[in-house]
């Protein structure tokens, strides 16, 4: 296993990607050469500041060399995430599931697809920062041993050799198979024995047995991102055992390691291993660490005065950096490059959206089907859907994930899957945990302008266009607002009516870059006009049962991402008696519940029964969907029960009372297709 593991090692890489013309003035112009002929030349001729520059993940340009700037910090768990519309994939615990790499390969070569088809549209606009590059900090092989981990979910799960397997498959399919190019550089986290617990990463310090770590903790890396906590009293980030005796001597490994964000600051603040920012910096670059993300080896160049460091040893960091860029394809000739070839519509392609169902086909778990509860038939006269995840794109995603162009839920699914005389009930019953609600999309039917669904857009100025949209969600990160309109420095305002479901107190939220305003019946409900105001920003007002209110919203982009949302929480009804009014009418009950990200993920601020940091401290479904099960269960109707988590589930009560139980996972963008064709 150990053999077939190191294979790896020469793979991953970090590299920044430009487009330079070639001349044959300068030997790392020049292309025929050898590639470490290449950034020898190019390294050579850095000074210390300038070598330093690139040691951090948003590297300067040096325009003397015809060096662009470039930002290192991608992600990629699950498709291309954080830089707009891509296709998203099953959660990578649900990805696990499948036990195919094959199929784990196929996937990781979409998503790197789609990386480089983003990639190249990017610097055509000369666009180079966050999220647009293509080293990649994927994937995630730490060991899930901790089940109440709120990250386990990024993982493969507990066993290593399944891990190592999954790993692999992930990195080949990033990295492409052509012998001189790199598709894209891709990252495997967090070298290592690192899982939690989240609220004390930065300085918590981990000792295992040598067989533990061995066996456990170190077979699937070797490409390394280096973690947070310390091992065996020193900061994985500093640590000369991890990342020069196994990695580089014992493994062979030839790339370079990037830490964690903040890391190199930690052997400082958090772990104190160090008298300074300086000796911190120097710690890590001298293990081996050659990129920082964060700006602690800002530091090198005091590290170098003090003695703590020589300029040779940034040197030897900064030839790893510049060899992954130059493999990369960023100083070639733009047609020499296979990868750049990639066109932007391969971005969310039907192809894509085929493999996504697939993977999350094959990612189902039916942990329960007594006798023969399922599957479902497609003529039953009445179906209830009920629960918080049953109509919740955002619960299907998981974590560090993209934004599908479509996204299937359950409901959704099992709509389009049941015969058309099949009447169809919703309601969601209760939220995921009884002490937070989530906010909902505003369906189409709620919004309405000049009579038709949607409200109208009209952009200031002299408008360079007008039309209706549907829906109050959009991700401009690649796409134009309009025609001949720039996704950077422009406005909109859209008006029209919103119609009240119920009569009541409603909490609407926007989430956005830039500025934004709301208002409602010409009232300023939120009144968020700044430059990237951070978190979601919500307003309430009272509105009538039936009637339609004026609304109004103004939405300004100044640089960089461009994204607005809109959602509205309903005011308090008894959704529970609801739900159950709804499944005494049903044939059959279908409940789609769980967790999401917003309960668990990485180093979180909510606390909540059962959830501390983002970790968990219980591993039960919440108590209040319990509850509800067991209402369910009353009405004497068959309850099957859909689950989707990124973490175990103890559900002993619905194991021992309901005839059939599936996992889903966070089943991404065609997750509800999925469950529906399970299901049926």
């Amino acid at each position: 296993m150990k053999k077939n593991i190191v294979s790896l090692a020469c793979l991953p890489i970090f590299i920044f990607t430009s487009i330079l013309s070639c001349t044959q003035q300068e030997p790392y112009k020049n292309p025929k050469l050898p590639v470490e002929v290449r950034v020898r030349d190019l390294v050579s001729r850095m000074t210390l500041d300038e070598k330093i520059s690139q040691m951090m993940d948003v590297a300067d340009s040096i325009p003397r060399l015809g060096i662009p700037m470039y930002n290192w910090w991608n992600e990629g768990l699950h498709g291309d995430a954080r830089s707009g519309i891509a296709t998203v994939f099953p959660q990578a615990i649900g990805l696990a599931a499948t036990f195919d790499d094959s199929l784990h390969y196929h996937v990781a070569t979409v998503i790197s697809d789609e990386f480089r088809a983003k990639y190249n549209n990017y610097i055509k606009h000369n666009q180079r920062g966050r999220y647009e590059g293509l080293t990649v900090w994927s994937p995630n092989i730490n060991i899930f041993r901790d089940p109440r981990w709120g990250r386990g979910q990024e993982t493969y799960g507990e066993d290593p050799y399944l891990t190592s397997r999954m790993g692999v498959a992930f990195v080949h399919g990033m990295q492409g198979n052509d012998p001189h190019y790199l598709k894209t550089v891709s990252t495997p986290k967090h070298y290592a024995v690192h899982s939690g617990p989240e609220p004390l990463r930065h300085k918590f310090d981990i000792n295992v047995s040598e067989r533990d770590f061995l066996d456990t903790y170190l077979p699937a890396f070797e490409a390394v991102m280096s973690a947070y906590n310390s091992f065996r009293g020193i900061s994985c980030t500093a640590s000369p055992l991890l990342l020069t005796d196994i990695l580089r001597d014992k493994w062979g490994f030839k790339g370079y390691v990037v830490s964690d964000c903040d890391a190199v600051a930690d052997i400082f603040r958090g772990h104190h291993q160090a008298s300074s920012m300086a000796e911190a910096a120097a710690m890590a670059v001298k293990a081996g660490c050659d990129l920082n993300c964060g700006n602690t080896y800002m530091d090198l160049k005091e590290a170098v005065k003090k003695g703590y460091v020589t300029e040779a040893v940034i040197d030897t960091a900064v030839t790893r950096l510049f060899t992954a860029r130059f493999r990369l394809g960023m100083f070639d000739p733009f047609d020499k490059v296979p990868y750049n070839k990639i066109p932007y519509s391969d971005n969310d392609s039907p192809s894509h959206r085929e493999l996504s169902l697939k993977a999350a086909h094959e990612s189902m778990v039916l942990l329960k089907n007594e006798n023969n509860a399922l599957p479902l038939s497609k003529d039953i006269k009445t179906i209830a859907v009920v629960g918080p995840a049953a109509d919740a794109p955002e619960i299907m995603y998981g974590n560090y994930n993209g934004i599908p162009s479509k996204v299937v839920t359950p409901l959704e699914g099992i709509k389009e899957k049941v015969s058309p005389s099949t009447k169809v009930l919703f309601s969601k019953g209760v939220y995921l945990h009884e002490a937070f609600p989530l906010p909902e999309r505003i369906e189409s039917s709620y919004l309405e302008s000049d009579g038709k669904p949607g409200l109208k857009e009209n952009l200031e100025g002299t408008p360079v266009a007008v039309k209706t949209d549907s829906m109050m969600r959009f991700w401009w990160f690649r796409t134009d607002p309009a025609p001949g309109l720039s996704n950077q420095k422009f406005s909109v305002r859209w008006t029209g009516k919103v119609k009240a479901p119920v009569s009541g107190n409603y909490k609407f939220t926007i989430f956005g870059d830039d500025g934004y305003k709301l208002y409602i019946d010409n009232k300023l409900i939120i009144d968020n006009w700044t430059e990237q105001p951070g978190p979601p920003a919500s307003g309430n007002v009272d509105l009538r049962a039936g009637s339609k209110h004026d609304i109004k919203i103004e939405y300004y982009q100044d640089t960089a991402r461009a994204y607005f949302m809109l959602n509205w929480t309903l005011p308090k009804v008894d959704e529970e008696q609801q739900a159950l009014e709804l499944a005494e009418k049903a044939d059959v009950i279908v409940y789609v519940g769980g967790l999401s990200s917003n309960l668990e993920g990485e180093e979180m601020r909510i606390n909540l029964k059962g959830f501390e940091g983002g970790d968990r401290t219980s591993l039960g479904l919440p108590e209040n969907q319990v509850n509800f099960l067991k209402k369910l269960k009353a009405t004497g109707k068959p309850v099957i029960l859909v689950l989707m988590n990124g973490s175990a589930l103890a559900v002993n009560w619905s194991a021992a009372n309901l005839p059939a139980i599936v996992e889903s996972w966070y089943p991404g963008e065609e997750g509800g297709a999925a469950i529906a064709d399970v299901l049926f």
